[in-house]
């Protein structure tokens, strides 16, 4: 529980008494209360080693404390939760915070980051929760985990709540409290009064509180055990008793042994700073086995600088009078490599026990070449202005910058004030800005600037650019440019690159010759590029011409024609041209309807040419041809070398009702390529649909019923709604009917309907409606079912017809016999009792309650010709029969 004020302030402490939900602890050396020292709970080189224990080690700790958790609780070696950034301060190097870390993980990175041990941090958890032994931890357990910012007296602060909160603030507390030791009522290196109860009648016990660890558990916990706490170590004393820092020496004991550092020297980090190629290290070390300075050694980035605390640090001596005050170090230390890197000290221990770290944070390292910028560059005729910044890592000073114009140098030191550097830049100050205007030649071209090293590293090039400028008058400068490439489709080619002449900012013609072929051109297509480079002429100076080759070999040569003196060869470039009948590419985007016209959208390429090409468009079989010359940027993104000309966009008629349009890519040589085809149709009228009940054909409580169903405005299959009373049943009529398509072939045979429906026990409605895609749904028809209850089941699986015979196949049963029944197979009105005794397994899955034994399949004799076959199951009533189907068959 954490103290805010600057005095100690009345806390109610009672009896730690662990719930019987905490298992039991191994002990490591169990305490013994004659080695209890009110004045030295733990030493500082114990309590303050943030490299204690690894993740590893503290998760393997845990597990050893709670092997299994009881059901429905989260145990602290399985607690995970998402972490958040923490700043960086005097007291902590801040956090990085992660998705989904462990508890283990938090504890190590918190340790790290304000050098608190991780034992100590173990034990403060265990001491204020119960939390590393407890089998069923409450939510509230882990919301005042440490007991930060939750005093006795009042709520718990909500900025603190949560475990990565009381761990992160609680470890942080314990450096306000050593790095502030005149803010708190218990001081080190002084007798302290400290009370053994809330209840002042119980009074005090004067203690020399010997350290800084020491000091902040009584400032975090203010109470001192009393005789009879101590004499029952292992439980509760009197009423005038007080166990939190008696838990905690004896936990820690019991757990990691004894709170000595046992020789290990101990210190302080008081400041990690950086400098221009440096760092600053300020602290104290002492150990505890000579009163005489020790080495401290510091790590920047793994090398390795050993340095004397030998510094007089009458503070140190102050609170450690028996080591003196010569222990304190305040050193700079190179750096040797530029970037980012972890600085960490080390007390280096001479007698018994080992180095301790004293810390580690995560620095800056400012060394190595100069670095900067090119701002601004203003030409103009016969003068540049020039501006930017340059600095050295090494020095804070402001270094030497050299501008060369085309080979000749001129010096000068960036002085000017930059306030835009003190952010990325916090020790090197501001004097590092330039700003100098130099005359230069009419035909200056290049301009460069170099920040002059000063320290670790070599001169650096800030950046260059180039200076060429329109001048008053034409002076006769020769144009520049680039022949960027000539890309060869088939018998075409794309000729890139730019020109500028250096006397004008206008755009200038350019000269393309194929072979002796020549043809003139202006370089005016925008180029960012160039206009990027050449700021003072725009951009306003690319080409990209299509030009036609001959069948072989032929020269692409690309003139910059001067506007006053000799032009300038970009380039040239054999090439061949061939037609290698490549099949064309592309697509059909959409056709949209309008009325009875249709526009019809896409594009195609001829890979054998940059040019456009023809595509033809069919409705129906009839043709339109049309040039693919649209701009499609979309198309030259994918396509770049034959450029946004190959889209296409064109109305045509279609006829009322439904289409289809096709679009075929022409082939300048070779096979053409069908783009595909989209149905259309007009605009829906609303007329009214046409169809017809064919049949509807009564089982027990099933109706079939068949027909077809056409909504003159769609070849499309519309739906159909089956009526059995005020039941509906949906279907489509999409079923193949041939002798519909035949009469209206404009939609198709898919039309027709066929499906089971439910009915009633007793004399019901049945109606069919077709329903309209727009307008009024008219009535197919309306019969009158009769439904029986227990009615037999089956199919007609298949007949088929042999010489002088017939076979029929299928299943049958009823539900109301559960032996197997006999079907009626009639040939031409001659009927035939069969058994439908044989076993089908597949109706026995499908009706598990009526067996498999349901199947019947039987060979009779039939005259030669054409025979109908129908096959029916009575009802074990006698009252009707189930007809399963008819079907024609042609026996030899």
């Amino acid at each position: 529980m954490a103290v805010w004020a600057c005095v100690i302030a009345v806390l109610v402490a009672v009896p730690v008494a662990l719930p019987a939900t905490v298992s039991p602890v191994g002990a490591a050396a169990a305490a013994d209360a004659s080695d209890w020292n009110a004045g030295n709970i733990i030493d500082d080189a114990v309590f303050y080693d943030g490299d204690a224990m690894s993740s590893n080690d503290i998760q393997a700790f845990m597990e050893r404390q709670v092997p299994s958790c009881r059901s429905g609780y989260t145990c602290i070696k399985d607690y995970r939760q998402n972490t958040d950034n923490r700043p960086a301060d005097k007291y902590c190097n801040g956090y990085q915070g992660q998705p989904n870390e462990s508890a283990s993980t938090i504890i190590d990175k918190v340790a790290r980051s304000c050098g608190i041990s991780q034992k100590a941090l173990l034990v403060l958890l265990q001491k204020e929760q119960g939390l590393i032994t407890s089998t069923a931890p409450s939510d509230w357990n882990y919301r005042a985990a440490t007991g930060q910012g939750c005093p006795d007296t009042a709520p718990c602060d909500d900025s603190t709540a949560g475990f990565f909160y009381q761990v992160y603030y609680g470890a942080r507390q314990f450096e306000v409290y050593r790095l502030n030791p005149t803010w708190w009522g218990y001081q080190q290196g002084r007798w302290n009064n400290i009370l053994y109860n809330p209840d002042g009648g119980c009074g005090t016990q004067r203690v020399y509180i010997e350290n800084a660890a020491t000091a902040g558990l009584y400032i975090y916990t203010p109470y001192v055990p009393n005789r009879a706490a101590l004499d029952n170590l292992y439980g509760t004393g009197d009423g005038c008793s007080a166990y939190g820092n008696r838990n905690f020496w004896r936990t820690f004991t019991d757990w990691f042994g004894s709170t000595r550092a046992g020789g290990r020297p101990f210190g302080n980090i008081d400041a990690i700073e950086a400098y221009p190629g440096g760092i600053r290290v300020r602290g104290w070390a002492i150990d505890p086995d000579t009163t005489s300075p020790i080495q401290v050694q510091a790590s920047l980035g793994g090398v390795v600088t050993t340095l004397t605390a030998d510094g007089d640090r009458a503070d140190v001596g102050a609170a450690y009078p028996g080591s003196g005050n010569r222990h304190g170090f305040d050193a700079r230390v190179p750096v040797t490599q530029g970037g980012t890197g972890q600085v960490c000290l080390y007390a280096v221990n001479t007698g018994q026990g080992s180095n301790v770290t004293l810390g580690c944070r995560d620095m800056p390292f400012y060394t190595g070449s100069p670095v900067g910028a090119v701002d601004v560059v203003k030409a103009s005729s016969g003068s540049v202005t020039v501006s930017g910044w340059a600095l050295d890592p090494d020095t804070a000073s402001s270094i030497a910058v050299h501008v060369y114009v085309d080979g000749v140098g001129t010096a000068f030191t960036a002085t000017s004030n930059r306030p835009d550097l003190a952010g990325p830049y916090p020790v090197h100050g501001t004097a590092h800005g330039y700003n100098v205007t130099l005359k230069i030649p009419l035909d200056a071209k290049q301009l460069c600037v170099y920040g002059i090293n000063t320290g670790r590293g070599d001169n650096a090039t800030l950046g260059c650019r180039n200076i060429m400028t329109p001048a008053a008058r034409d002076i006769g400068r020769a144009p520049i440019g680039s022949l960027d490439g000539i890309d060869v489709a088939g018998t075409s080619a794309r000729v890139r690159g730019w020109a500028i002449d250096p006397d004008t900012k206008k755009a200038i013609p350019v000269h393309i010759y194929v072979g002796g072929q020549g043809k003139a051109y202006t370089a005016d297509d925008a180029r960012s590029d160039v206009g990027a480079a050449y700021p003072a002429y725009g951009s306003a100076h690319g080409f990209s011409e299509v030009v036609d080759l001959p069948t072989g070999d032929s020269t692409v040569c690309a003139y910059a024609i001067n506007t006053a003196g000799g032009n300038t060869t970009l380039g040239c470039q054999r090439v061949t041209g061939k037609d290698k009948g490549q099949a064309p590419v592309g697509s059909l985007d959409s056709v949209t309807v309008s009325g009875r016209s249709a526009t019809v959208s896409g594009w195609a390429i001829d890979p054998d040419t940059v040019r456009p090409i023809a595509v033809r468009i069919s409705v129906d079989g009839k043709s339109t041809r049309v040039t693919a010359n649209a701009s499609r940027p979309d198309v030259a993104a994918v396509y770049p070398l034959y450029g946004a000309a190959h889209g296409f966009s064109r109305a045509v008629d279609i006829p009322i009702g439904p289409s289809k349009v096709c679009v075929t890519a022409i082939n300048t040589s070779g096979p053409d390529t069908d783009l595909g085809c989209k149905s259309v149709a007009t605009r829906d009228e609303g007329r009214t649909p046409v169809g017809s009940v064919d049949e509807v054909r009564v089982a027990g409580n099933t109706a079939t019923v068949r027909g077809w169903a056409i909504d003159p405005d769609t070849a499309k299959p519309i739906a159909v709604h089956v009526y059995v009373g005020s039941s509906a049943t949906v279907l489509t009529a999409d079923r193949s009917r041939p002798d519909v398509g035949a009469v209206f072939p404009l939609y198709g045979a898919a039309h027709g309907f066929q499906s089971s429906v439910k009915i009633p026990v007793g004399t019901s409605r049945l109606c069919i409606y077709a329903i309209n895609t727009v307008g009024a749904n008219p009535l197919l028809g309306c019969t009158t079912v009769t439904g029986a209850a227990g009615a037999p089941v089956g199919n007609l699986d298949a007949v088929s017809a042999g010489t002088g015979s017939v076979s029929v196949r299928g299943w049958a049963f009823d539900p109301d016999v559960k032996a197997p029944v006999s079907v009626r197979v009639s040939i031409d009105g001659t009927t035939t009792s069969v058994r439908a005794d044989k076993s089908r397994p597949d109706v026995g899955a499908a009706f598990p309650a009526a067996g498999s034994i349901h199947g019947f399949e039987q060979r009779l004799t039939a005259k030669k010709g054409k025979r109908q076959v129908c096959v029916s199951i009575p009802d074990d009533k006698g009252a009707f029969s189930v007809d399963l189907g008819c079907k024609t068959v042609t026996v030899g």
